[in-house]
């Protein structure tokens, strides 16, 4: 279940990189590159208390899902990704 600080990293079509809310219809931040983007989601994330962060590749399904403290993971990954 998304919650309301949740985020999104997603490539829009001009190749620009977006940091966005779940819940929001515009973006928090636009970046030329995918790092860019994804570290400032932790970034807004851990100011917010937490969450979940969901990034889409080039191709718009999912890549990774991480879990930013002080958010709280119910189901904790077994790999070490992140």
């Amino acid at each position: 279940m998304s919650k309301k600080q949740d985020r999104m990293v997603y490539r829009r079509e001009d190749g620009k990189w977006v940091n966005k809310r779940n819940n929001r219809d515009r973006a928090t931040s636009v970046h030329d590159t995918q790092g860019g983007a994804t570290s400032a989601a932790r970034r807004n994330l851990q100011n917010q208390g937490g969450g979940e962060l969901t990034t889409k590749g080039r191709d718009g399904q999912i890549r990774s899902k991480d879990t930013i403290k002080p958010g709280n993971d119910p189901n904790p990954p077994k790999d070490t990704e992140h």
